[in-house]
């Protein structure tokens, strides 16, 4: 038994190619967006906040990730034999998603201090949704047959083409199957997302301890994985551990600070108003058809979040 993994990453709508890698990142953010819609209304928000806001924090977030990946793989581009023109090929794969959500945090924060809503609750209520997109995406590795596991005979291995492997051909023996870290990935960050969705209502976490913990959690998960993982990366020997281990150590712990400091300061509890700029919240809008008792009445999406009254949801 084994998983296959796609001839190309291609699929192809007549004469239109429709790249795998690409299509597994749309996927993932529509519907990190959608969630986050249901969510943020039902929070007290307004409909349509968050698709407002991802116009400025996707396209932030893809630069992001494809700047931190050239920054810290240049060599492939930049080096000998590189070409530095491929460097904006962002459909062959190389994403960093420390990048991604750096940059992409950027752009959270200009378009809602566009809209007057406060940064917190905002972040609270996006954060469990990124891992929905991180974990979709994930699938476009698997399209482009990258960032594989070590060897394993484990019936979910995974077929790799020998022209994948890190060092060639001739690397591993005919036959050969990888650990996916890719689903391995991607099934941590889902269970995550109901995880954290289930620990925010039940803790009424705020003040941004729902984005500490999505970070503790992900850095956790990823740091393991991290370790399966045989591709050449530049950052491969930083004081004996990948560059993208370290940074999991390093966000965890400053996670896990930012946990202690709004739990001990009482920072971290729900807060009653989810707008900065009161003239903007639904309720001062006339023609607005988003009420708080609308809101409270909202489902979530299925992921338990949306029972909460709209004045206090977590």
């Amino acid at each position: 038994m084994s998983i296959p993994s796609p001839a190309e990453g291609v699929l192809w709508l007549g004469p239109v190619p429709l790249r795998g890698y690409a299509f597994a990142i749309i996927i993932g953010i529509v519907v990190a967006v959608w969630v986050s819609e249901r969510r943020w209304k039902a929070r007290g928000g307004r409909v349509g906040d968050i698709q407002d806001i991802a116009l400025w924090a996707v396209p932030f977030g893809l630069v992001g990730g494809r700047i931190y990946h050239v920054i810290t793989d240049w060599q492939l581009y930049f080096g000998d034999g590189g070409t530095p023109i491929e460097a904006l090929y962002i459909w062959k794969g190389g994403l960093g998603v420390w990048g991604a959500i750096a940059l992409g945090a950027v752009g959270v924060i200009i378009g809602a201090k566009q809209k007057g809503i406060k940064l917190m609750p905002l972040l609270d209520t996006i954060a469990p949704t990124c891992l929905l997109a991180m974990g979709i995406g994930r699938w476009g590795n698997w399209f482009n047959q990258e960032l594989f596991g070590e060897p394993t005979d484990l019936p979910w291995g995974l077929e790799i083409d020998p022209s994948r492997y890190p060092e060639g051909p001739g690397q591993f023996p005919a036959g050969t199957t990888f650990h996916p870290t890719f689903l391995y990935e991607f099934c941590w960050d889902i269970v995550l997302f109901f995880v954290i969705v289930y620990l925010q209502k039940k803790l009424r976490l705020g003040g941004g301890r729902v984005v500490a913990l999505y970070v503790m959690a992900y850095c956790l998960g990823r740091g393991l994985i991290e370790t399966l993982r045989i591709d050449n990366v530049q950052l491969h020997d930083v004081l004996g551990l990948r560059w993208s281990e370290w940074m999991s150590i390093i966000l965890f712990v400053l996670a896990a600070a930012w946990w202690a400091y709004a739990t001990l300061t009482g920072r971290g509890k729900v807060e009653e108003e989810v707008y900065s700029d009161p003239a903007k919240a639904p309720s001062s809008d006339p023609d607005s058809d988003d009420s708080h008792s609308d809101d409270a009445e909202g489902d979530d999406a299925g992921n338990g979040a949306g029972d909460e009254e709209s004045s206090s949801k977590a």
